[in-house]
């Protein structure tokens, strides 16, 4: 089950933060071509290695950093590629939901139409190798996988495990000190004891998507006949709540319609160990949905409502007399604060590490591109022809890892910047310019880092640590 975005309608785009000075940043320029590195001016011929050759939709929609970022400079540069650490297989293509808000089906990118309805075993198998010899390649104690769709439960329980089972085999063979961590993200109407024993016997943890704990947050997530699903779903996660060992967490969009505290509090009765809470995929050129009674002005929505709903939530669960459940988003901003590395591309500014598998072989990049533009998460690589070490040189996952100098001017000179990260990415995306703007929800941003790190320095104020003796 893909995450499900709230799409919004679309809104003219607002002229948005100056382009920043190119001159000053050593992997871009202002030309159509690559960007010359420090050690290659202007002119002087590629250093040697395979060439790309942005495809048209890239050079068209996303110039940022297609046409502008040269790998090989920003390697000389001292931007090293890292290695990915998350695998998501699409495992099914299609879903047994039909929201109206979903990012796989109803957004900017309908490449679903062309992918088969379920992985092959074959492609499976090939998956499993190529998982295998990127773990092998860099030594890494671990890798995680994450099977997704569409809806991977509607594949019969006595297969659900099988990509993870295939995986795990490669690794034993031929990385046999990387371990494997293993989810399974879905909307959760296909949860039975039947699949909860499969899965648990593989060691997959369960994931669930939804918008709320009540029927009235969940109206957009329908099935292809218009009836609500959140009376499966509800059912599937009250049998999967009595089996902890299993659960993941639940993951919800933001919905400015939603009271947020109610939409906290009902997703408590679920017992979730962790909630996801997430903005909607929007972007400078799709903003976000402006809320109840707001209308649309000078920005892309009045005010900061996606903070305002997120510090009524923080505060609920910050002052809450006990621990009931982790959320996600404050723990990774409390963390950044503090200095701690973050487990998340949604701040920070760790590298990106996380690879899609379609159903048909291909080699994506993160799958939330997909909001972005027809095409904007494709790579043009397969399993059968391109290894993941290929995919860490290709200009749109390379971007992805650079950093701070990934972003626009304005959020690297950014106090926030080490936590922010410039936002996630799809967020920053304006088209026909690319992924270098700040995010489209900066202004929320700022005021949510703000609030929480005043929280912060109030504990410890309040409860310093002990001295050492």
């Amino acid at each position: 089950m893909r995450r499900a975005i709230t799409s919004g309608s679309p809104l003219p785009a607002p002229p948005g933060p100056p382009d920043p000075d190119r001159r000053a940043d050593p992997v871009r320029h202002a030309g159509p071509g690559p960007v010359p590195g420090p050690d290659r001016p202007t002119g002087a011929p590629p250093p040697a290695g395979p060439a790309y050759a942005p495809a048209p939709v890239h050079a068209r929609n996303a110039p940022w950093p297609y046409t502008r970022l040269d790998v090989a400079a920003a390697r000389a540069a001292g931007h090293p590629p890292h290695p990915v650490r998350q695998f998501v297989l699409k495992t099914r293509s299609r879903c047994n939901l039909a929201c109206t808000y979903c990012y796989v089906y109803e957004m900017a990118d309908q490449g679903w139409r062309d992918q088969p309805v379920a992985m092959t075993p074959a492609t499976i198998a090939r998956a499993a190798q190529r998982i295998a010899e990127h773990a092998a390649a860099h030594d890494l104690p671990r890798v995680d996988l994450v099977l997704h769709g569409g809806e991977p439960l509607l594949t019969a329980p006595a297969a659900l495990a099988a990509p993870v089972e295939a995986v795990r085999a490669a690794l034993a063979a031929t990385a046999p000190r990387t371990r494997i961590t293993a989810t399974v993200q879905t909307n959760g109407t296909l949860i039975t004891r039947g699949r909860l024993t499969a899965l648990a016997a593989a060691g997959i943890r369960i994931g669930v998507s939804l918008d709320g704990g009540l029927p009235a947050h969940n109206t957009r997530r329908l099935d292809h006949a218009g009836r609500p699903g959140f009376g499966a779903a509800a059912r599937g996660l009250r049998l999967l709540a009595r089996h902890p060992d299993s659960y993941a967490g639940v993951l919800c969009v933001i919905d400015l319609d939603q009271d947020p505290v109610e939409t906290y509090e009902s997703l408590l009765a679920f017992a979730p160990p962790t909630v996801g809470l997430l903005l909607p995929l929007a972007n400078w050129s799709s903003p976000p949905p402006p809320g109840p009674g707001r209308r649309p002005g000078g920005t892309p929505y009045p005010g900061t409502p996606y903070a305002d709903w997120l510090l009524a939530v923080f505060e609920r669960w910050w002052h809450d007399g006990r621990h009931r459940t982790r959320i996600r988003l404050f723990e990774e901003i409390i963390a950044l604060l503090l200095g701690l590395p973050a487990t998340t591309e949604t701040l920070g500014l760790a590298p990106a590490a996380t690879a899609v598998i379609e159903t048909d072989g291909s080699i994506e990049q993160a799958d939330s591109l997909k909001s972005a533009y027809e095409g904007a998460a494709g790579t043009g690589m397969a399993l059968d022809t391109h290894s993941f070490d290929e995919l860490l040189d290709h200009p749109g996952f390379a971007a992805r890892q650079l950093g701070r100098d990934a972003l626009a001017a304005g959020c690297r000179a950014c106090e926030l910047v080490e936590v922010c990260g410039g936002g996630h990415y799809p967020h920053r995306y304006r088209a026909g310019e690319g992924f270098r703007q700040p995010s489209v929800y900066c202004a929320d941003l700022q005021v949510l880092i703000r609030h929480v790190a005043t929280a912060v320095q109030h504990a410890t104020a309040a409860h310093p640590p002990a001295a050492a003796s």
